[in-house]
């Protein structure tokens, strides 16, 4: 089954705002997680919003969130999420960081008492399509083992950076700092399936390819380099936890469970303005270049961003698609919130 973007829009903005979320919060929200899925990344797209609605439900997370700026330096701010809904607070955060940029040709902001923010790349695309050059990251609770353990210490950890690119979508790396989302452990239980071989252990550590018996992700290159994505996952955990006052690592609520419990999430936006630096005023021409040489090159090497650029052209023109158990999920919830069913 699939549905067109605008569908799962309207329907999510419908049912956000009947969880008590503002007009301009669902908007954001909704076009957010649709926006993830036309890019092709189910892990954090539209099949996250039921999740959201329960934490909505069960009262951890804030619909209608006092968020609090705090100028704390001539290029940084803090922002104080008031529980709210990750993907705002993060949107509010990372657009002071590029106004920042503007004005000092860096900007450095970071969020605290936040929930799970989706998509990383959501935010650091948003400021290389305005010109700048964007980094993001937040961090989740324990889900990842750390290289030389088994038992789960640290969340995926997500980094993204993006560059803005002559004629087309910025170049954008999004990338979890496990082998794979924890996410995708989820999709794989709610629909049956099973993870690809040597990404996650079991609770006793062995490799497992049953996501029902998933205890812990591996760090991003696996059982013999795992040591680099665990060091990449830990200097996260560093600048989204202790630097803004949030918990970290095991001291953080978990997503899926004790949904009453706020989960205190953080995050970090470092924002440049290429225009400051010498190769500035070309730099998005050059970045074309460099673009088409790789495109040249044996194998037709892509940029990053590529993939999901190609994968929403097919998605606008095909649909989005709704696995089994997401379209129950969703019929539920529209009944739960007396929303017409787009399914």
């Amino acid at each position: 089954m699939k549905l067109a973007a605008e569908t799962l829009s309207a329907w999510a903005i419908e049912c956000l705002q009947r969880s008590r979320v503002s007009e301009a919060d669902a908007h954001c929200l909704a076009e957010s997680l649709v926006q993830t899925s036309l890019w092709g990344i189910d892990s954090h797209g539209i099949a996250r919003l039921t999740h959201y609605l329960n934490r909505l439900a069960h009262g951890s997370v804030n619909p209608a969130p006092q968020i609090v700026v705090t100028r704390s330096g001539p290029a940084t701010a803090q922002v104080a999420g008031d529980r709210g809904l990750g993907i705002v607070v993060a949107h509010r955060a990372n657009r002071i960081a590029m106004e920042i940029a503007r004005e000092q040709g860096v900007g450095a902001v970071g969020v605290s008492d936040s929930s799970h923010c989706g998509a990383v790349g959501l935010y650091a695309r948003a400021a290389a399509r305005e010109g700048l050059i964007g980094f993001a990251f937040t961090h989740s609770d324990k889900i990842a083992a750390p290289h030389g353990g088994h038992r789960p210490f640290l969340g995926t950890n997500p980094i993204a950076m993006a560059f803005p690119r002559e004629g087309s979508e910025p170049v954008c790396l999004d990338m979890a700092t496990t082998s794979i989302p924890w996410n995708r452990v989820m999709n794989a239980r709610r629909e049956g399936g099973a993870i690809a071989p040597g990404v996650a252990v079991d609770a006793d550590g062995h490799d497992t390819t049953d996501a029902q018996q998933a205890s812990a992700l591996r760090p991003l290159g696996g059982p013999d380099y795992g040591h680099k994505g665990y060091g990449l996952a830990l200097a996260v955990e560093l600048l989204c936890g202790p630097l803004h006052g949030n918990p970290w690592g095991p001291l953080i609520g978990p997503m899926y469970a004790e949904l009453e419990r706020p989960r205190r999430l953080g995050a970090f936006f470092v924002v440049l303005d290429p225009q400051r630096f010498a190769g500035g005023p070309a730099f998005a021409a050059t970045v074309e270049q460099i673009a088409r040489a790789l495109a040249a090159e044996p194998g037709a090497p892509k940029m990053p961003g590529d993939p999901e650029r190609e994968a929403e052209a097919q998605r606008r023109a095909e649909g989005i698609p709704i696995e089994p158990g997401l379209a129950a999920e969703m019929r539920s919830w529209s009944d739960r919130l007396g929303v017409a069913s787009p399914l």
